[in-house]
């Protein structure tokens, strides 16, 4: 997806039209670089200004409710792409003025809610497999921003400038909640995001898309607005026009897809059609001069697009029309991952089907296109239509003929007398006769039939290799694949056999009711009863399988050797591992554009319904963080963060954080006690520095320490018992391993008993942390409490140093891992508690590491003057709010006391400078 600021036009072209009601001009420059469909950006600027028009939000709300009255003008805002416009302090590089992120947050909201807006904000809930390897491409020329950014601090111990903007750490999560507390619809995606906000704004008539994204001049949805050229006070902006662009390039809407993958884009690398670009650049004949490179190449492909494909569009298949190659699944899946629900190609060929005819009379002669010979017709007497005829070489008599439609050939045919329809004939080798054949869909390949004397009906036959005689076959209606019959000693009815690849040996099958694809059988020694196999075609043996009642699956079965416990396997294609893995009920595959795909069976990592539908409600609403990708797919991943390769010293937050998430792993995958040693491996992609992300890190749970054992996640997330929420915190403190810290963090005051949690677990964690460093954490968010923003927006840092700026981050990080924990373990404390706006400022923080590092007294650093006068008066007794996203009171200090005690009992850190 485009992450990065139109090009959109020149300061003339967005001169606004009569009647828009907007007199501004806008001018539109580039601070990021081109994502998306290649080249789009920058032609739409440089060559097609003309489809970008000034309008108001305001007027377009009261004209859409003219239009649509008792509808609420609705926008759909795709958050990730706003990040960076909303992300306005001036200070970036110290971890984050969250402050003053959450009121330009709210200023946002509320311009639109004044009007009669209604916002529906998305973000990216997952990373589709097809857009992996450009987001391995992103995140590692990220590091190479990031080492330049560390660089420059070393070297000015001051902040870089814009163009060095880099967004902190976990601001696309942080958003998330924020948005949420502030009473807005708030959802995640499970799949690319900018495709769900193209269908929810085309399904729900909404007003439009606001974004920063060429994907969406390509969708076939709702109009299209740019966040970069919004202005907040007067609600002024760019639209682009899809139909504009259409109509520079002269192709049509349901062309945008073929011309986005053609360019190349997030699934389409840019360099697998340069060769065909190039061509269509140099045969196109109207070059513009005036025009740059890419700007004429654009051009071209439409070109192309329009004079040459359209002609043979519906008649030929892209592949017969383009040089696809290899990439032919790609480049469809490409195409179609444009293609909104309901929505069709013209571009995807339908095959055409072949007719079946009987009963003919010679008629006329035809010319066969093929193969340029003349061929008898006879007439069918129920279609009157003319039909192709053979001579049988044996009786000499004409047969009539069917062409296949792949091979082209004619084959054929006999009358069935029982439906009078026409039948494809093989001839047998040995009687030299003919006889009825069936024609496998997959394979293409005829095979005889014979008769069955029960039910009169044509049974397809095989002959055996060793009798030479015809052995019945059924077919399986799933796999199109046949299989030998042998007859069942008590029901004397045909069963299905399979024969083994090693030993040639015929094992009985039987047929799965809703697959309907059939399983080799083995008999169970107990139950004497026959249990379905699985074949691993690299071993040559037979694994039970286990069929789930709810999604009716088979699964191979492994037995653990210590507990003889039968467990679901799932292979890993890539790494040749196997582990436990359960199939998801719920999900269904849907071929939406009739070509053939790739056909994948979607699995889970957990295979309760009740478990993983509430897992997922609460990622689709915002509520929880990687939960859900756990479950559902075991992998998951995190962007870049400031971190200073060069200096080994403090490890990665990839590293530090690693064992609560190896335990939180063995929390919603070990179903409960003993879960980490039967509970598979998760596939993360974190970055951190020398990781090339060639490859995810499989990384295994860790078993959980906690008192009365690891609960099951229906006592989490279900149980509303009394005592519940103390079994929920019993487990969140065991992801930390801190279970025996627990009456100490019981008596610090919210907020600060998640920030203590986090503080003790780092200092234990990591050895290189000092006192110096501990003053600093506990200190800002001490003195957060009584500064008023603007007070933080003044704040001036005397340098910057490289080192807080890592520790700053790795805070942060820490934060994000609380919400995953929180969220796994049923939300034992409220959201709030660890947003960073109530805990964490990232100049604060910085000034108070460098006053540490000058060894400025504890009084000092705490401002104890300034706490003093605070009116803080919550006391232990006083109720908390239910509400989890509630901001917090302001604490006691005499409680904050306790923090600094219990994170130098637990960790007690060296100064730096060896003072105790």
């Amino acid at each position: 997806m485009t992450r990065g600021l139109l090009r959109l036009c020149r300061r003339e072209a967005l001169k606004p039209k009569p009647g828009n009601g907007s007199g501004e001009n806008l001018e539109i420059l580039s601070r990021r670089p081109v994502m998306g469909v290649r080249g789009l950006q920058g032609f739409v600027g440089s060559t097609c200004p003309h489809i970008c028009t000034v309008v108001n939000f305001k007027e377009l709300a009261e004209h859409h409710r003219s239009k649509h009255p008792g509808c609420t003008p609705t926008i759909v805002v795709d958050a990730m792409c706003c990040l960076r416009y909303w992300y306005t302090p001036e200070s970036w590089i110290c971890g984050g003025q969250w402050r003053e992120y959450f009121s330009a947050l709210r200023d946002f909201v509320k311009s639109f809610t004044a009007v009669g807006i209604r916002l529906i904000f998305f973000f990216d809930g997952m990373v589709e497999q097809d857009k992996r390897d450009e987001w391995v491409k992103r995140r590692l020329k990220n590091n190479r921003e990031i080492s330049r950014i560390f660089h420059y601090i070393k070297s000015h111990k001051e902040q870089p400038g814009r163009n060095m903007f880099f967004i902190p750490s976990g601001l696309a999560i942080f958003t998330r909640f924020a948005l949420k507390s502030l009473g807005q619809e708030t959802l995640c995606s499970l799949q690319e995001a900018d495709y769900e906000v193209a269908s929810y704004g085309l399904q729900n008539n909404c007003l439009g898309i606001l974004g920063e994204d060429t994907d969406y001049l390509i969708y076939d949805t709702c109009p299209y607005f740019s966040i970069s050229e919004l202005c907040l006070d007067s609600l002024d902006t760019v639209m682009l026009c899809r139909e504009k662009l259409c109509e520079s390039l002269d192709i049509s809407l349901a062309d945008l897809p073929l011309l986005a993958c053609l360019l190349g884009n997030d699934i389409i690398p840019e360099g697998m059609f340069e060769s065909f670009r190039y061509k269509c650049l140099s045969s196109y004949t109207s070059v513009k001069e005036n025009f740059d490179k890419k700007g004429n190449i654009i051009l071209a492909v439409a070109d192309h697009i329009s004079k040459v494909l359209r002609l043979h569009q519906g008649e030929k298949k892209l592949e017969e029309m383009l040089p696809l190659g290899p990439n032919k699944a790609l480049f469809y899946k490409g195409v179609a991952s444009y293609l909104l629900p309901g929505q069709k190609s013209p571009w995807f060929f339908q095959k055409p089907k072949g007719l079946i005819t009987l009963d003919k009379e010679v008629g006329s002669m035809s010319s066969d296109p093929e193969s340029k010979q003349e061929v008898p017709m006879c007439t069918d007497p129920e279609s009157k239509q003319g039909v192709p005829m053979c001579t049988d070489p044996e009786s000499k008599q004409g047969v009539p003929l069917c062409i296949d439609p792949d091979s082209k050939q004619g084959i054929p045919m006999c009358t069935d007398p029982e439906s009078k329809q026409g039948v494809p004939m093989c001839t047998d080798p040995e009687s030299k006769q003919g006889v009825p054949k069936w024609t496998n869909p997959e394979s293409k390949q005829g095979v005889p039939v014979c008769t069955d004397p029960e039910s009169k009906q044509g049974v397809p036959v095989s002959t055996d290799p060793d009798s030479k005689q015809a052995v019945p076959m059924c077919i399986d209606p799933g796999s199109k694949e046949g299989f030998l019959l042998c007859t069942h000693p008590e029901s004397k009815q045909g069963v299905p056999v399979c024969t083994h690849p090693e030993f040639k040996q015929g094992d009985p099958v039987c047929t799965h009711p809703e697959s309907m694809q059939g399983d080799p059988v083995c008999t169970h020694p107990e139950s004497k009863q026959g249990v379905p196999m699985y074949a691993y075609s690299e071993y040559r043996q037979g694994v039970p399988m286990r069929t789930y009642s709810e999604s009716k699956q088979g699964v191979p079965m492994c037995t653990h050797t210590e507990f003889k416990q039968k467990s679901p396997l799932r292979a890993d294609s890539e790494f040749k591992l196997e582990t436990p893995i359960c199939t998801n009920p719920g999900i269904k595959q849907e071929d939406l554009v009739n070509m053939e795909p790739e056909i994948k069976q979607q699995v889970t990592m957990v295979s309760d319904p009740e478990i993983l539908k509430i897992a997922r409600a609460h990622h689709v609403q915002a509520e929880s963080y990687l939960v859900y990708n756990i479950m559902s797919s075991g992998e998951i991943e995190c962007s870049n963060t400031l971190e200073d390769a060069l200096d080994q010293a403090l490890p990665s937050q990839a590293f530090v954080y690693r064992p609560v998430r190896q335990r939180v792993y063995s929390l919603l995958l070990g179903g409960g006690e003993d879960g980490a040693s039967t509970c598979p491996t998760v596939k993360e992609w974190f970055v951190y520095s020398g990781n090339p992300l060639r490859h995810p890190d499989l990384v295994r749970p860790l078993q959980m320490n906690i008192p009365g054992g690891t609960p099951n996640l229906k006592l989490l997330w279900l149980n509303q018992d009394a005592g519940i929420q103390a079994r929920r915190l019993d487990a969140l403190l065991g992801c930390f391993d801190l279970s025996s810290s627990r009456e100490e963090l019981q008596a610090v005051e919210n907020p600060f008993k998640a920030l203590c949690c986090l503080l003790t677990y780092l200092f234990v964690q990591v050895d290189t942390l000092c006192l110096e460093d501990l003053h600093a954490f506990i200190a800002q968010a001490l003195c957060l409490q009584g500064k008023p923003t603007v007070q933080l927006v003044d704040l001036q840092l005397d340098y910057i140093d490289a080192r807080a700026v890592q520790l700053g981050s790795l805070l942060v990080r820490g934060l994000t891992t609380l919400v995953l924990v929180n969220s796994a373990c049923g939300f034992p404390w409220r959201m709030s508690d660890f947003m960073p706006w109530n805990v964490f400022d990232g100049k604060l923080f910085h000034q108070k590491y460098l006053q540490s590092e000058k060894g400025c007294t504890v009084e000092a650093l705490v401002e104890q003057n300034e706490i003093d006068s605070m009116s803080l008066t919550i006391g232990e007794d006083t109720p908390l709010p239910v509400n989890r996203w509630e901001q917090p009171q302001c604490p006691s200090a005499e409680k904050w006391l306790l923090t600094w005690q219990l994170c130098g009992q637990a960790a007690p850190p060296r100064s730096r400078w060896g003072k105790s």
